[in-house]
């Protein structure tokens, strides 16, 4: 919802930059209406479109880099999941209750996914108690044989491995494009936006291509925007890696 908000004020300021530049060219004196005049504002809005153009790329390809590396953890978190509950079944029937635990957690966060269309690895409370549970469990363990004590010890360190995993992806989930740099790159743009209405023609035409501008290039960045943050909006990291471990789990 936070996108849908910047990427709507994000158009109002290009399209209202432009449109009240067409609106008000009219009443400028005659001397500020001169062709050096418009060359001047050309040359000043180029300067800012290769200025945009650059700011543009570096959040393309931040955003590019923060989505891959979040997918690449899930699936990662996926991994280590399921490799966690074939320790367990290892150890023998005695972690049970560990492993109804651990698959009660990954049910939860699938059923989340389907039920908000957000991938739920986030920092909840009862997400967090359900592996703290299954930790409680596995230390309440007495290995009979060194065979099983070697079990329990790797399962504890996956267990340990997948909470730092959940909490790197807790730490990831706000993106990494700094708001500033946003803010300072929309102010840009209305600047190029609002020369685009000095001394344009007034007809339907311009209007409405200052429009469709406008909202293109809001788009544009409302999509770069989130997909900096690939656990909501229309771009989001793919659930199918947490449905397979836990369709594993409950085998």
């Amino acid at each position: 919802m936070g996108e849908v908000l910047v990427g709507t004020a994000i158009f109002a300021c290009l399209a209202g930059a432009a449109l009240v530049s067409l609106l008000v060219y009219e009443r400028f004196p005659a001397h500020h209406r001169q062709d050096d005049t418009g060359a001047v504002v050309r040359l000043a809005a180029n300067l800012f479109v290769v200025m945009s153009s650059l700011v543009l790329g570096l959040m393309i390809n931040s955003a590019k880099s923060t989505f891959e590396a979040i997918d690449h953890n899930v699936h990662s978190f996926a991994t280590q999941l399921i490799l966690l509950d074939r320790s367990l079944r290892q150890y023998g029937p005695e972690t049970g209750a560990a492993r109804a635990s651990l698959a009660a957690y990954v049910e939860r966060i699938v059923d989340a996914t389907s039920a908000t269309q957000r991938t739920p690895v986030v920092a909840n409370r009862l997400s967090e108690l359900l592996l703290n549970q299954v930790g409680d469990q596995l230390a309440q363990l007495t290995p009979p044989e060194a065979r099983r004590a070697a079990t329990l010890q790797a399962a504890q360190q996956q267990l340990q491995k997948v909470i730092e995993q959940r909490w790197e992806l807790v730490e990831q989930s706000d993106g990494s494009i700094p708001e500033p740099l946003i803010v300072l790159l929309v102010a840009w743009l209305t600047l190029i936006f609002a020369s685009f209405g000095f001394r344009a023609p007034r007809n339907a035409t311009v209007v409405c291509t200052f429009l469709v501008s406008g909202a293109l290039a809001a788009a544009a960045i409302y999509l770069i925007v989130d997909m900096d943050t690939p656990f909501s909006g229309p771009i989001q990291v793919s659930p199918a890696p947490l449905q397979r471990a836990l369709a594993e789990l409950t085998q």
